[in-house]
């Protein structure tokens, strides 16, 4: 009984390390901030509040950086809720969000980034702060992309459900989207019945116009029974794309793409 204990501890230690990096960006807390922080890597974070616009724009700016490195064994690039973490961002006298700032190794006494928020930027701050050499990885992509080429033969398959999301390149929200899309995308990549698909609407006005997109994002879902399609209106979160899929689509598959118990 011990012995199963312990293992039992052991997997649901190892399960929530998983959880808090799973991002590609380590998450920090009040509690394990100078832990990570300030010890033998120098570390880039972003201080950030969930309902702040201009951190969900620079979200896949953010993530793309953290996946890129990763590997690094000098750097570490994480971020901070200060919603959850208030005491730890006012220690660092943050007052704005995001607020990103590069700690030193073997430093908790913070330099402000000011450099624009894309992600090149962004690494070549990194690479020049923490000495490394790092090229921006390429993200990979689930997402089925759309053009007036293949639209009606990957859309209107009458034995697929499809989820597409018009959308405009120049459009924040759309920006703000594209990781939670690409998630949803890899949950159900493994799904041969579902395609979660995307079309820039602004290069293709006509497709577009010819399914009353007005703004964007728009989504719409085209279940395998009616290619007319219909507006999709529900969250915008990981969990509300794949409970919606797997209500439509009579799939199983929790946020991590894994097969749950409700699976027949």
């Amino acid at each position: 009984m011990a012995k199963s204990q312990i293992w039992f501890g052991l997997a649901l230690l190892a399960l929530l390390l998983v959880s808090a990096v799973a991002d590609d960006v380590v998450v920090l807390t009040d509690d394990s901030f100078e832990k990570e922080v300030g010890k033998d890597k120098g570390a880039l974070v972003e201080f950030y509040a969930p309902w702040c616009g201009h951190c969900k724009k620079l979200a896949p700016e953010y993530e793309k950086l953290g996946a890129s490195f990763k590997k690094a064994k000098s750097v570490l690039i994480a971020k901070v809720d200060c919603d959850e973490h208030k005491a730890v961002c006012t220690k660092y006298g943050v007052s704005g969000y995001p607020t990103i700032q590069w700690f030193p190794k073997g430093s908790l006494e913070p330099q402000k980034y000011e450099g624009p928020r894309n992600a090149e930027a962004l690494a070549e701050y990194v690479n020049k702060e923490g000495g490394t050499n790092v090229k921006l990885a390429a993200a990979p992509q689930n997402v089925v992309v759309l053009t007036p080429d293949n639209f009606d033969e990957i859309v209107l398959d009458q034995n697929k459900d499809v989820l597409v999301e018009f959308y405009a390149p120049w459009c924040g929200h759309c920006k703000s989207l594209a990781p939670t899309y690409e998630k949803v995308a890899t949950v159900f990549k493994q799904e041969e019945g579902v395609v979660i698909a995307n079309l820039d609407a602004d290069a293709h006005k006509a497709l577009g116009e010819k399914y009353g997109v007005s703004g964007f994002p728009t989504l719409k879902f085209f279940p395998k029974d009616n290619k007319a399609g219909h507006d999709y209106d529900g969250g915008r979160d990981l969990d509300d794309f794949v409970s919606f899929i797997n209500d439509k689509s009579g799939t199983s598959r929790d946020s991590k793409g894994q097969l749950t118990s409700k699976v027949g």
